[in-house]
């Protein structure tokens, strides 16, 4: 997906860790804050040598350790210019304690303890708030330590079935040369490239960008793969299979995914006679770069996402490949990466790195296309490539065709 400056009013992201805790346990760390910042309530009394009422203390106890709760919270959930009225507030804060703590005095007719007395209770009081605060602490951050440990376990067991599901393709078959990889910006990513050799020789390879990343993007990228090889078991006629693997999918995704959860999609039907047919769902562009002259041509479609609306009708197109021909689909990941301007990658820089590499190995057309990209700016999405090479010697029926001609020939 597109990166997004985030506007000048809001936090930063290192918030939202923050954020995501659940209420269940950020009072127990809001209480400990709360607590923390209660010693200088006792603490004014302690400098005052003990002058002070016990309840003008508690209360200005109390007070303080708000306070410090409420900057938290401020700078946690809400745009920062909050936090300017907040520090506004503390200017009458002052004023408005000095009336109400006159108050008290006069109403309640408070008692003024001995200095010794008064040291004492304060004394005690920052003792005993300094020590729950720290077992407040340590309960937190312990609970949060077995829960980061949990989400790390699921992690890494997330992170193996994706290996699984979406290991590196690298396939010689009819008359094409194929290879795909896909870099998670995370442990679990929702990209996805896959080949599925069909009956007859044909094979069907496919790039898919399901929105966002993370755990739940991959869960749904793992059900549009079983889907998708579920659709191909029975593919039909090359001109028809691709659309009708699209529209399966279209009508199988929106039951088992969140609403705002779509996926973009390319696919291929590589013939054994050498013909190829290709259909995109919402897709980046795909280039073909030719192997004779500097021809490289963009091929766009569109075409609505998987997953967002019943019905949809997507086509198939063939495309007309020469021995030597490269085929090549980046996802977002690759062409929307910024440097440090904000400026994109985009597709015109991953045109020129084809255009200066196209002839060597396809593994190392990838290689190169990566280190391009993360050399422009950091990996903020994953990153997956499917590249296609018509092979310079026939197909096996085109192959056994000329050999039968030749030999009627001699």
């Amino acid at each position: 997906m597109a990166q997004r400056r985030k506007a000048w009013y809001q936090w930063p992201d290192r918030w939202q860790s923050f954020r995501e805790v659940p209420w269940t346990r950020l009072w127990i760390f809001l209480a400990a804050v709360f607590l923390l910042f209660s010693v200088i309530g006792f603490f004014n009394d302690l400098i005052r040598m003990g002058a002070m009422p016990y309840a003008t203390v508690i209360l200005l106890a109390v007070v303080t350790g708000l306070n410090a709760v409420l900057f938290l919270l401020f700078a946690s959930y809400l745009p920062w210019p909050f936090i300017g009225i907040l520090v506004a507030l503390q200017f009458v804060l002052g004023p408005v304690l000095t009336v109400l703590f006159s108050w008290m005095d006069h109403r309640f007719a408070l008692s003024t303890p001995s200095a010794d007395t008064g040291i004492r209770f304060a004394g005690t009081a920052i003792l005993f708030v300094v020590i729950t605060s720290y077992i407040l602490f340590v309960i937190y951050f312990r609970a949060e330590s077995r829960a980061t440990m949990l989400l790390r376990n699921e992690l890494a067991l997330a992170h193996g079935i994706q290996k699984t599901l979406v290991p590196p393709v690298m396939l010689a078959a009819a008359g094409f040369e194929i290879y795909g990889l896909s870099e998670p910006s995370e442990k679990v990513g929702g990209d996805l490239v896959d080949v599925v050799e069909l009956p007859g020789g044909d094979v069907v390879a496919y790039v898919a960008d399901i929105a966002g990343h993370g755990l739940s993007a991959g869960i749904l990228m793992g059900m549009l793969k079983t889907a998708a090889r579920t659709v191909l078991l029975d593919p039909g006629p090359p001109e028809t299979s691709l659309p009708l693997l699209l529209d399966k999918l279209n009508r199988v995704l929106p039951g088992v995914k969140e609403p705002q959860m779509y996926a973009t999609l390319t696919a291929f039907r590589l013939n054994a006679d050498g013909r190829v047919w290709y259909a995109m769902a919402a897709s980046p562009p795909i280039l073909h770069k030719r192997l004779r002259g500097q021809d490289l041509q963009m091929v766009q479609e569109h075409q609505l996402p998987l997953g967002l609306l019943p019905e949809a009708a997507f086509v198939g197109r063939m495309m007309d490949l020469t021995a030597g021909d490269v085929l090549l689909v980046a996802t977002d990941g690759i062409l929307e990466v910024c440097d440090q301007n904000e400026e994109e990658f985009s597709p015109a820089r991953l045109e020129d790195t084809l255009m200066a590499c196209a002839d060597q190995p396809l593994a190392a057309v990838a290689r190169e296309i990566l280190s391009r990209a993360r050399a422009f700016g950091p990996q903020t999405d994953d990153q997956t490539l499917l590249l296609i090479r018509r092979s310079a010697q026939p197909p096996p029926r085109m192959a056994a065709l000329i050999e039968a001609g030749v030999s009627s020939k001699t």
